[in-house]
């Protein structure tokens, strides 16, 4: 690693962090130790002809993909992180350098944010945030920005071309497997099934500027500020979306207690919606909670089919940011909650809204 002596001073310790390592877009991310301070050192690589990391997360050059590789490191350089939300309390890490390197990838250094990672964050502490994110998302009503780096129908190809495709959950022997009775089988199968059904009611939501990567791994508490960190989907999302996807990956890796999720689902909702009001929003708040809704269940239609599949064929293993699973119907029974709130979204997404 060369020195970067007037970012951090002499380098004296680098510490990998824990990452999506399947994403093609990311050559690593480190805590880096200096003599004159700390930074994060994040790497951003474009397509190459020999494709890295998992075939569902394969980068782009394309500027509006919904894996853009140079859009993190736009919004960086351009000050657009900084501007997104400014005023609201939320705000990106300091840039301190930006490094286009020899082999076509570029170098992010940022300030490394210090305080209660998201993890271990109250529910009251997920309510401020949510009411800072909607007063943000409140003045980007209808009115995304138009810079031709921001992804577009991130939502749709996400689904298209990520997660979805480890889904092995096809046949009636699958669903009716002794696993799948721990759970809601039949309202998992039927969103599966009809997952576009779900996905068209996301996108007909009102549009803003969203993040698309909010959870608990990517927020830090510093008093009341909130630092938001990996901006590489930010573009064109459902008001809520973010809120969505914030309540489900609180438990899904096992980082937080998922019997608090009922709290987190209320508190993130409940401060969203005061934030639209704070931002100058009045519009109806059922079309909130049914975008909210429809986001959610549509992101993650896929993750009770592709959780069972694995479990049923014996394919243990885990995640990158939570422990080892080795008790299927343990996990089963932690996560019962969570796919029994997606099949309830599921539901609420197939009303009208107004």
């Amino acid at each position: 690693m060369e020195a970067r002596s007037y970012v951090v001073g002499t380098i004296t310790r680098a510490e990998p962090l824990t990452h999506n390592a399947g994403n093609a877009a990311t050559g690593g991310i480190w805590r880096v130790h200096g003599t004159r301070r700390t930074a994060i050192r994040k790497i951003a690589r474009p397509p190459s002809a020999t494709p890295t990391g998992s075939p569902n997360w394969q980068t782009s050059d394309v500027p509006d993909h919904w894996n853009y590789w140079r859009r993190e490191a736009l919004a960086y350089t351009t000050g657009f992180a900084a501007a997104a939300y400014d005023g609201t309390g939320i705000e990106p890490p300091e840039l301190l350098e930006f490094v286009d390197r020899p082999d076509g990838a570029v170098e992010l250094w940022l300030a490394e944010a210090t305080g209660a990672h998201g993890p271990s964050w109250s529910p009251a502490r997920f309510r401020l945030f949510a009411r800072q994110l909607g007063a943000g998302q409140a003045r980007w009503t209808d009115r995304v920005p138009a810079e031709p780096w921001l992804s577009r129908r991130w939502l749709r190809h996400y689904l298209a071309h990520g997660p979805s495709n480890i889904v092995w959950m096809r046949t009636d022997e699958d669903w009716t497997h002794p696993l799948a009775a721990h759970w809601p089988a039949a309202e998992l199968r039927a969103l599966w099934e009809h997952r576009d059904t779900v996905l068209r009611a996301a996108e007909s939501a009102p549009r803003t500027l969203a993040h698309l990567d909010v959870w608990p791994t990517n927020v830090i508490a510093d008093g009341d500020r909130t630092v938001l960190i990996d901006w590489a989907f930010v573009g064109d999302g459902a008001l809520g979306e973010d809120i969505s996807n914030l309540v489900i990956d609180s438990v899904t890796d096992g980082l937080i207690d998922a019997a608090l999720l009922p709290e987190i689902e209320d508190a993130a909702t409940t401060g969203y919606l005061e934030g639209l009001r704070d931002g100058g929003w009045h519009g109806d708040p059922d079309v909130v909670r049914h975008a909210i809704a429809a986001c959610g269940a549509a992101k993650y239609s896929w993750f009770g089919p592709a959780v069972l599949g694995r479990m049923i064929r014996g394919q243990r293993g885990g995640n990158a940011y939570g422990a080892p699973l080795d008790d299927d119907v343990a996990e089963l029974e932690r996560l019962r909650g969570l796919v029994t709130m997606i099949t309830r979204w599921a539901s609420e997404a197939r009303k009208d809204p107004r």
